[in-house]
């Protein structure tokens, strides 16, 4: 049976993979926090956003879980489904690089009032977002069962890591993440994680 730690520490590794990706919100969160523009509401802007898509996601897909037991099977194979495939793409980034980093030229928002504003639109207006937090990690939470919410927790917990460091230490991960040689190697992780996790949700249903 699933212990409350390892629920914990699979909704945080689970919830770490599919945040850390090359993407215009983590570029923009790490421009404002290089040039130091409202950093804190950019961080919690995006650290509360998912809280509540996922807490959307585990509420959402484990209620359906609980009213129609049988849908877990579904739901398990569906969500393993999508976890191979982003471990496969992510496995292929490594193996056949294309060169891509985490770019932080441009200007970054000036004023509060904005940098709110843009973060919002790429929160909520991202379509892949709904399909991570909601769908994927709903799916892979409603297979801790009771448990769900502490998977979730973790998940939560993994978001509000990577955003502060992403944030606060900005001028130090800047120059890490601006290498193509070290998304290498978190796409190995994201790829290790994603397909482990994704044959356990199949081979689990």
């Amino acid at each position: 049976m699933t212990s409350t730690f390892t629920a914990g520490a699979a909704g945080f590794g689970t919830g770490l993979s599919l945040i850390v990706a090359i993407g215009a919100q983590n570029a923009f969160v790490l421009r404002q926090g290089i040039r130091r523009q409202a950093v804190l509401a950019v961080v919690a802007i995006c650290a509360l956003s998912d809280a509540a898509l996922i807490a959307l996601g585990v509420g959402g897909v484990g209620a359906v879980v609980v009213k129609w037991p049988g849908v877990l099977t579904a739901v398990g194979w569906i969500g393993g489904a999508f976890l191979l495939g982003y471990g496969a793409l992510a496995a292929r980034r490594v193996f056949r690089p294309g060169g891509e980093a985490l770019r932080t030229q441009g200007e970054a928002a000036g004023s509060v009032r904005r940098a709110v504003l843009t973060c919002l639109a790429m929160t909520w207006l991202n379509p892949h977002v709904y399909l991570d937090t909601v769908f994927l990690l709903g799916s892979v939470a409603a297979d801790h069962g009771s448990l769900r919410w502490t998977f979730g927790l973790g998940a939560v917990l993994a978001s509000l890591c990577w955003f502060t460091a992403l944030g606060f230490g900005a001028r130090m991960l800047g120059r890490f993440l601006a290498k193509p040689a070290a998304w290498r190697v978190l796409d190995g992780l994201v790829a290790a994680t994603m397909i482990v996790l994704g044959a356990v949700l199949i081979l689990g249903s």
